[in-house]
């Protein structure tokens, strides 16, 4: 504000020069041998000293100044929303925004908090929460605070974390463990048998990282079910965002890159029922055949007709 009001009292004391310079040339004439100064320039000190009266004499009182407790608080929700923003961009691929920005996001909901709380300490203060949140109409801290909160929340961090979003929680844990040793297997079998291996076969790979992917795959299933019908952190919707682009860059890898297969353990008895559905129609339609009993039809001739066959036989006869 002091600067804003260092810059407007020149341009005050020039205006009101330029309004009083003709009567400051009537009141005051020059004496003999005493140069003449300009009659605008004269006019320009008396305003420059004018104005210094002002200045001295102080700002009014009803100008939006923050009270010192207020300005600590934006400066610090300012600093605590800078280190949140830097922290996204910089885990957003691959995505650790769970897992690295919890505490950043914690801090910023407390200085947010702290503003809504917060009252000046002198009588005539104006409420921080008013004067910081609710005095213009863009809002800037209220569009802030509302934007890391979507932010947070489509990105089900909840999920990853336990209930008072202290840290990770034991079975995130326990996921990012396996992903990394995935990922460490993956590399150990690639290297050193890149320039022996054409691109598209990958059998070490395969061989040596089956299991520490199916465990990994496994365990991703069952994190799923458990928030289906709500795990540790109480909320039951999609995993996190750091679990899920996790496994899907591991499954990118096992299946698109290496041509990785898992072999599923139900094998014999998806065939033996798929057989048996196969076998359905054929035999409802030998056993209705078999049960099934085949009428004849048995002609039979009628007695005129056999009495008139004998009365030519019997004219032939003696014929």
């Amino acid at each position: 504000m002091a600067s804003v009001c260092s810059l407007l009292l020149p341009a005050l004391a020039l205006a009101l020069a330029l309004a009083l310079g003709p009567a400051a040339g009537e009141a005051r004439r020059p004496l003999a041998g005493e140069a003449r100064r300009p009659l605008a320039l004269e006019a320009l000190g008396e305003a420059g000293e004018l104005a210094g009266e002002l200045w001295g004499a102080g700002l009014p009182g009803d100008l939006p100044e923050l009270e010192p407790e207020c300005r600590q608080l934006l400066a610090a929700f300012a600093e605590g929303s800078a280190a949140l923003t830097g922290c996204l961009g910089r885990r957003a691929r691959p995505v650790r925004l769970c897992q690295a920005c919890h505490l950043h996001y914690r801090r910023l909901l407390a200085q947010y908090g702290s503003i809504a709380r917060a009252v000046g300490n002198s009588s005539e203060s104006h409420n921080c929460a008013k004067s910081i949140l609710t005095s213009d109409r863009l809002q800037i801290v209220v569009t802030l605070s509302e934007f890391f909160n979507e932010t947070w929340e489509a990105a089900n961090c909840a999920n990853c974390l336990k209930n008072n979003s202290e840290g990770l929680s034991d079975s995130t844990v326990e996921f990012l463990d396996l992903f990394n040793k995935s990922l460490t297997c993956f590399e150990h079998n690639l290297q050193g048998q890149t320039i022996y291996l054409s691109p598209n076969n990958y059998t070490e790979v395969c061989k040596n990282c089956n299991e520490t992917y199916k465990m990994l795959n496994d365990l991703y299933n069952n994190l799923q079910r458990m928030n289906r019908q709500g795990g540790e952190s109480g909320h039951s919707a999609h995993l996190c965002i750091d679990v899920e682009d996790a496994m899907n860059i591991t499954r990118k890898l096992w299946s698109r890159t290496f041509n990785c297969s898992v072999p599923c353990s139900d094998t014999v008895p998806v065939i033996a029922v798929s057989s048996f559905i196969l076998f359905l129609p054929i035999v409802f339609y030998l056993s209705s055949f078999l049960h099934s009993k085949q009428k004849k039809r048995i002609l039979i001739l009628p007695k005129r007709i056999q009495s008139n066959a004998s009365l030519v036989n019997i004219q032939e006869k003696y014929s």
